[in-house]
């Protein structure tokens, strides 16, 4: 018998058993998102997905979105609590003394396994890639015990030699060497770069790698942090990743315009032990040790920092908590640097309430996105927040990928996470708090030069745009925890 006469003869059979398993793979799915996804919208967003795109739905859920208690995630926080016992849990010492008025959001970012507010730091800010990344290479080439490296995307272009290069050159004086990058973030990083330093005899690894079928082809989770470490002493973080782009060498993105800052002195501890964490779980290997959490007999500057960091480990979530209490905190002026917004309701609400308390509250956003979703989700909710007074501004000299909140001149938060949802809820993020007026008012300067370079939304003129616009923004922001 043929395929085609059996199909012919037994096709009420197999319609029925198609429709059986049809529908219990739509309900067992639905059922799978409800107990998944924790945020509304995107328990809704998915569940339409599944209903509305009949199969193809169930399977983009499977390979996107079934990942917020899954055992990746599991084993991250199995490791997490490993790791701590190991080395003697975190940070219990109280937080350096910080202005009354910001004391909760010292309180926030020390909140569960975070970390205390140390005096004492120097700190210097980058504006652009060239001086950051001059400052990162000086620093891993005067390395005399150990370099901890780890970048969301990292490239295999003549800024990923250079530093490659340069971390060969610290194994071969004595020094240890440990690589970290994020496997979908660097998904095109050369092989033999790797082989490169492991020849030389330093360590590299990929967190969550994408090919292990364990992890099926994982797009959220993603480690989005990025660090340098030099002896413990010594850290950076930002928003630069390594690749020609962030010197402004790709035309396709122009003059690319970051924020990245250099700490030295009690505030790396905190930047170190979010590294090794990351590190124990891509590599089982736990480092710990006084080499590695060195003391300063004499503090290297007088700034007030305290390090944030959160992830889809953890429940709270406490980079989205303290750019929350900054906003609400503030009396005069809110301004934000970040390339993606796609805020959750709370933050929404909190940035509309202060514009109509009379907050000057100022977005500085792209002009020429390089990703359409996000860039599209953004416009939605600036429907709301231009109603509401908020100041909206697009940089058009390059590509802007600060990632900041500076409130009323006293205290900011930089680092690595935009304000959206995948950073704040799905991805594993490390800011800066700063509590030092000097360094704000040098933010605050490059914020002003930026809005010369920028052009400010109209609130009439966009609130007037085609239907089919509103209809693209739409979709895009029910997309946006989807993808």
């Amino acid at each position: 018998m043929s395929v085609s006469d059996f199909i012919f003869r037994f096709w009420q059979d197999i319609t029925g058993w198609l429709a059986l398993f049809y529908s219990l793979l739509t309900i067992g799915t639905l059922c799978w998102v409800l107990h998944t996804k924790r945020e509304t919208m995107s328990a809704i967003a998915w569940s339409l997905t599944v209903l509305m795109l009949p199969l193809i739905g169930a399977c983009l859920f499977f390979v996107f979105g079934a990942q917020s208690i899954t055992r990746p995630l599991t084993r991250k926080q199995q490791k997490k609590s490993a790791y701590k016992k190991i080395s003697g849990g975190v940070d219990e010492k109280p937080s350096a003394d910080v202005p009354a008025r910001w004391d909760n959001l010292a309180k926030l970012g020390h909140h569960g396994d975070g970390f205390p507010v140390t005096g004492g730091n120097a700190v210097t800010l980058y504006h652009e890639g060239h001086r950051a990344f001059e400052a990162m290479l000086e620093a891993i080439q005067s390395a005399r015990n150990h370099v901890h490296m780890q970048f969301f995307i990292f490239r295999s272009d003549a800024s990923g030699e250079r530093f490659i290069d340069a971390l060969c050159d610290c194994v071969r004086r004595g020094v240890e060497v440990r690589f970290l990058y994020d496997s979908v973030g660097s998904y095109n990083l050369s092989s033999r770069l790797l082989r490169k330093l492991a020849q030389a005899g330093g360590r590299s690894a990929a967190f969550l790698p994408i090919l292990n079928p364990l992890y099926r082809f994982r797009v959220n989770l993603r480690n989005h942090r990025k660090i340098l470490v030099v002896d413990g002493r010594v850290g950076f973080t930002g928003g630069l990743n390594i690749g020609d782009e962030y010197l402004g060498l790709d035309p396709r993105f122009g003059p690319w315009r970051d924020t990245h800052l250099r700490v030295e002195g009690e505030g790396v501890r905190g930047l170190q032990r979010v590294f090794l964490e990351d590190w124990h779980f891509a590599t089982e290997e736990a480092v710990h040790g006084d080499r590695y959490s060195p003391t300063f007999d004499k503090s290297p500057g007088s700034a007030l920092v305290q390090v944030v960091h959160s992830g889809p480990d953890g429940e709270y979530k406490a980079v989205r908590e303290t750019y929350f209490a900054g906003i609400l905190n503030a009396r005069k002026r809110v301004w934000i640097a970040s390339p993606y917004f796609v805020p959750d309701a709370g933050l929404k609400d909190a940035l509309v309430l202060a514009a109509w308390s009379g907050v000057d509250v100022r977005l500085l956003g792209l002009f020429r996105p390089d990703k359409w979703l996000p860039f599209l989700a953004a416009r939605f909710y600036w429907t709301d927040i231009l109603a509401a007074g908020v100041k909206v501004y697009q940089y058009t000299a390059g590509m802007m990928h600060s990632k900041f909140v500076l409130v009323d001149g006293e205290w900011a938060s930089i680092g690595t996470a935009n304000m959206d949802n995948r950073s704040l809820l799905l991805n594993f993020e490390v800011n800066y708090q700063l509590f030092d007026e000097a360094l704000i008012a040098e933010l605050e300067q490059h914020f002003h030069i930026d809005l010369k370079s920028s052009i400010r939304v109209d609130a009439n003129v966009f609130s007037e745009r085609p239907f089919i616009s509103r209809l693209a923004e739409n979709a895009s922001r029910l997309l946006s925890p989807i993808l």
